[in-house]
């Protein structure tokens, strides 16, 4: 769609997650462009358990969506209604668009302002820190490292991890899992697999497992996972572009299937790979290319294509070490930890967005 009338053309980007992030900052200089997000900043997700455990890191790792948009218009508020030239938000603007990009990812976070966020970061630090013991449930990537940045941070914390699955890490090989586990007991933490957990019926710090045992803690967290941000999507202009887990349906150009000035990012859409951040960016990257094209009125056969990236995981082990898995090979120890765990990619996060690293 070349805009040939003199006006930039506008697009619109709905969710200021890593994926929003990086898209509206790629066109800002060259589009009119809508950021339409519920709260006014942008955090690193993945760097979320170390925050937890250090507030001070979250200083780096939540940003206000102002600090690198200074030529986009920033919309503070939820997206409710999507047609095929507009978006209307929840405080009744509703927004024009030449292109649109969906990206809002998984359910996000209450807070609504960078203060709120890190004032949350500070209590849990706090509540950590007076408790004696730590139930953690969820064995995923969130659940481990969580489990992990406490018992590095707090080595005297008793410290119990609880999963329903059949061993830890499920979405990477099972050696990679069994690494984890190995590190997790070491550092004494109670691992319990094959079972869950009824958070609810929990009282004075007593928990009980689907399969009998009781756990004492003082506090826990809950790491099994967010839901995604699509469900207001079924009542738009793209219901019938949604899978049956509502995702969105996107081609090789990460267009949603039936719209071609409409396009999917990010954990929202249903390329089939890993759903991780870096893998967000670089979405971004290929949309902000194809629409930059598509400005210039180019055709079908110029445009970018994704291509779904290959198995690729890193987890850490706190601060120096960490498991890691590309294709069959499996690693652990300082090597993955000297990749991630030391800055969690945070400063090479910050760059993408053009500010400093620290």
């Amino acid at each position: 769609m070349a805009n040939f009338s003199g006006e930039k053309t506008r697009v619109v980007v709905v969710g200021g997650g890593v994926a929003g992030a990086v898209m509206a900052k790629g066109l800002q200089d060259q589009c009119d462009v809508h950021l339409i997000d519920p709260k006014e900043y942008f955090e690193i997700a993945w760097a979320e358990m170390r925050a937890i455990v250090e507030p001070s890191f979250a200083e780096r790792t939540v940003i206000n969506h102002s600090e690198y948009l200074s030529k986009a218009h920033i919309i503070t508020s939820a997206a409710t209604n999507i047609t095929e030239s507009e978006v209307t938000t929840a405080d009744g603007r509703c927004v024009g668009f030449d292109y649109l990009v969906i990206a809002t990812g998984h359910a996000g976070a209450p807070e609504f302002t960078r203060a709120e966020k890190l004032h949350n970061y500070q209590g849990e630090n706090d509540k950590i820190k007076a408790a004696k013991s730590v139930l953690v449930v969820g064995g995923g990537p969130s659940g481990v490292e969580l489990a992990s940045e406490i018992v590095f941070a707090f080595p005297d914390k008793k410290v119990t991890l609880v999963h329903k699955g059949p061993r830890l890490l499920e979405f990477v090989g099972e050696k990679a899992g069994k690494k984890a586990l190995n590190w997790l007991t070491s550092k004494k933490v109670e691992v319990i697999l094959g079972q869950s957990v009824d958070l609810e019926s929990g009282s004075n710090g007593v928990y009980h497992t689907s399969g009998g045992e009781t756990i004492h803690a003082d506090c826990h967290y809950l790491c099994t996972g967010k839901p995604l941000a699509s469900s207001w999507l079924r009542e738009t202009c793209v219901r019938d572009s949604l899978d049956a887990h509502g995702r969105l349906m996107v081609d090789k150009k990460l267009r949603v299937k039936g719209h071609n000035n409409i396009f999917a990012i990010g954990d929202v859409t249903d390329i089939p790979e890993l759903k991780q951040g870096y893998l967000a960016q670089g979405h971004a990257a290929v949309v902000v290319k194809n629409v930059k094209l598509l400005m210039k009125g180019q055709n079908e056969s110029k445009l970018s294509t994704y291509k779904p990236a290959s198995p690729f995981a890193l987890v850490s082990l706190g601060k120096k070490e960490g498991v890691g898995q590309m294709m069959c090979l499996t690693l652990s120890g300082r090597i993955p930890g000297m990749i991630k765990s030391g800055d969690l990619f945070v400063g090479v996060a910050r760059k993408s967005l053009g500010l400093k690293s620290n």
